[in-house]
């Protein structure tokens, strides 16, 4: 029975991917101009976003008596970048500048953990619209948004600052709120009774669904996550609601364990949800979202072992992606595609195809710690190993806060393929120590305890023959 299933989703996807129906192209039409700096995006869009200041936009907010809207976001996120170079510079957002106070925090700077702290970031980008009254959060919300989208959190968010909402809209609002306080399981459990509750019409089920699927996530519920997503995305019209469940979906059956019974039989059903919403009629989503779809099979395919079907659709994953790069109008909004490129090309085996596109970013944006931090990652993969560790030391040389530690680890790793253990040992005891200056917020224990882990079996004596 698991074979002929195997076979049944190899032959389907086979079929969809040689019709050509998942290589669909996405326009960016209210893309930033030319001329726009790249390292800024918000500040050419229409709503007044503050920079990295809680204090000051917290006051203002309370001030003006109004919500505080707010974009937690980093550098190396190619979807805030990609929410920052297509949907912030829309000039439809415009008529909503004065519905809140704006700010945007970069979780890479230790100046945000004391925001980390209080209101915890597990993916990213996360929006916040918090209550400056009491500093409580009134809706946290993971992921990507069309304009639209963000118009309805705007409406869920001042529905919940002036309160009345009632029925499966108060269930939402509870289960917005318990979220936005770190309680995922509670949350999970209220926007459940919402969804169980409202009528088949409700205007807001995708929304309450993308939600439940991301607190499920975060409380660990893996099989019901994915449960719910086999259940409740057939109720979903064909929008980015539908694009973020099925992607929520995936990734929760992706998380279970391999032992578990029910995985197999979730996982092809919500494969065969991501294949639809790439399907035509062209669901209206960025490039980013239709790369997210691409990255979630290839790793469904991958973790089933079906290597020639998961190469087949990171073939067209690359393709797509180095047609949007094409488009794309300036060279911050052509990075938005970087992460995945290199993702895509080391799926395929093949590398060296993303360097050039790399080395392109990194001349195009000489501030930016992302293009050499990657570079050195495509150069350890290809074995120019001289070449990787200067690009790690460009990276170094730029990156800020806990990502520090994510190239750190890189640099071990190619000092491991060069066989320098001194090398490794002096890197993995720069991380620790650099760790211990980070705040809480912003590096793991487990993170912690892994690169100690490591430290500790490199200096443990060679084990008796």
């Amino acid at each position: 029975m698991r074979r002929a299933r195997v076979r049944r989703m190899r032959l389907l996807l086979a079929c969809l991917l040689l019709s050509g129906s998942i290589a669909c192209t996405a326009t960016h039409a209210n893309a930033p101009a030319p001329d726009a700096p790249a390292s800024d995006a918000h500040a050419q869009g229409p709503l007044p976003f503050i920079a990295d200041d809680y204090a000051r936009a917290l006051a203002e907010a309370k001030a003006k008596g109004v919500p505080l809207f707010v974009d937690t976001w980093a550098p190396w996120c190619h979807t805030c970048r990609s929410m920052r170079a297509y949907v912030f510079t829309d000039k439809a957002l415009a008529k909503h500048a004065d519905r809140f106070v704006w700010l945007e925090l970069n979780t890479d700077l230790t100046g945000n953990a004391a925001f980390q702290e209080k209101y915890p970031v597990e993916f990213w980008p996360t929006f916040f619209i918090i209550d400056p009254r009491e500093e409580k959060a009134l809706l946290r919300f993971a992921g990507s948004a069309t304009v639209p989208q963000l118009e309805r959190l705007f409406e869920d968010g001042e529905l919940a600052y002036k309160g009345g909402a009632t029925g499966a809209d108060a269930l939402l609002a509870r289960g917005d709120a318990l979220y936005g306080e770190g309680k995922p399981a509670e949350a999970a459990e209220a926007l459940s009774l919402a969804l169980a509750e409202a009528p088949a019409d409700w205007s807001r089920r995708g929304r309450a669904l993308e939600s439940l699927l991301m607190a499920q996530y975060g409380a660990k519920q893996y099989v019901p996550c994915a449960q719910k997503a086999v259940a409740e995305l057939p109720k979903v019209p064909r929008s980015l609601n539908l694009v973020n469940g099925v992607l929520n979906g995936l990734t929760c059956a992706l998380a279970i364990p391999e032992n578990t019974h029910e995985t197999a039989s979730l996982r092809y059903a919500l494969e065969a949800k991501a294949l639809e919403v790439l399907a035509p009629p062209a669901i209206a989503m960025e490039a980013d979202d239709r790369s997210g779809i691409y990255e979630v099979l290839v790793q469904a395919r991958t973790k089933e072992g079906d290597t020639a079907v998961a190469k087949r659709v990171a073939r067209e994953w690359i393709t797509f992606l180095e047609g949007e790069a094409a488009k794309a109008p300036n060279p911050e909004a052509r990075t938005v595609f970087d992460s995945h490129r290199m993702l895509a090309a080391m799926a395929l085996n093949q590398p060296e195809r993303a360097i050039p596109a790399l080395e392109q970013s990194e001349r195009d944006l000489p501030q930016d710690y992302n293009p050499p931090a990657r570079l050195a990652m495509l150069y350890l993969q290809t074995k120019q190993l001289d070449k990787a560790l200067a690009a790690n030391d460009r990276a170094l040389a730029r990156v800020q806060g806990a990502r520090r530690l994510s190239v750190l680890g890189v640099r071990a790793d190619i000092y491991v393929a060069r066989k320098d253990e001194a090398g490794m040992v002096k890197t993995l005891e720069d991380a620790i120590s650099f760790s211990k200056t980070l705040p809480a917020s912003q590096v793991s224990a487990s993170r912690m305890e892994a690169l100690e882990k490591r430290l500790a079996a490199l200096k443990a004596p060679a084990a008796a023959p």
